[in-house]
């Protein structure tokens, strides 16, 4: 069973990333929508619980097949959430962000990348533009270093087995022989036994501007989701590092996927 869970505050940031979660997971009998809500204070609970059920019936009137609600008060929000995906072994956390201009405004927006650095789970963010369409086609940024070491081939494959898509790894560089090289070529053997559930194609982009190519690459390929994997800061040579993952984040109208190496 694949429990996935939707923290909700109940702003429009929340709503919609529950709302895109319910059309993604309607119809699905192997998986389980959590909704999680952290109330204040006990003058919250009563009125929480209504806005926590009343969610739960919309989502079971979408087509999702299970639903449960969880709410507590108080604490440190991230670190909640971090110990019910722990509790529940969930496969995926699925939050909400706004616009990076909003950011101040959004303490919403500003959790979703906090619980990224510091939570182990695969936290699907969802754009507030984003419409769900299906999940046929998922794209993956990799620089073909180190793939065994840096790849969470477990964590993500309990999402990908969620959808079954079209798998697209690719990779960015100016230099157009860095796909003929011998250390690409096994890195490439390695994602083929990764993933070998699922069909998988291998992209290299030739391109000064890494943002400029996902962009383009996104709107080529009908891309539905974008992988990224945060790196630890102390790699700070790595491209992929968490400042990385914000940056597509914030700028992205497509389902950003962030699993930790």
């Amino acid at each position: 069973m694949h429990r996935v869970i939707v923290p909700v505050d109940f702003s429009e940031t929340s709503l919609n990333a529950a709302r895109y979660t319910a059309q993604m997971l309607a119809g699905k009998d192997n998986a389980l929508a959590v909704l999680y809500h952290n109330y204040e204070s006990h003058d919250d609970h009563d009125v929480s619980l209504n806005y926590q059920e009343s969610l739960k019936k919309e989502f079971l009137k979408a087509g999702v097949k299970a639903v449960q609600t969880e709410s507590e008060m108080g604490g440190d929000l991230i670190e909640n959430i971090s110990r019910l995906a722990h509790t529940i072994r969930a496969s995926l956390i699925v939050m909400g962000i706004t616009g990076k201009s909003a950011i101040r405004a959004a303490m919403f927006g500003s959790n979703t990348l906090k619980l990224i650095d510091r939570n182990l789970y695969p936290v699907m963010i969802i754009p507030p533009d984003a419409k769900y369409k299906g999940i046929k086609n998922v794209a993956f940024a990799s620089d073909f270093k180190n793939v065994e070491e840096s790849t969470p081939a477990v964590l993500l494959d309990s999402v990908l087995d969620l959808f079954k898509p079209q798998l697209h790894i690719f990779h960015v560089n100016k230099d157009i022989s860095v796909s003929e090289s011998a250390e690409v070529v096994g890195q490439k053997a390695l994602f083929e036994q990764m993933f070998k559930k699922y069909d998988t194609r291998f992209h290299f982009l030739i391109k000064n501007d890494f943002y400029s190519a996902v962009d383009s690459f996104i709107k080529d390929y009908e891309i539905d989701v974008m992988i990224t994997i945060p790196k630890h800061q102390s790699n700070s040579m790595s491209l992929f590092k968490t400042t990385h993952t914000k940056r597509l984040a914030y700028h992205s109208h497509i389902p950003i996927l962030a699993a930790h190496e």
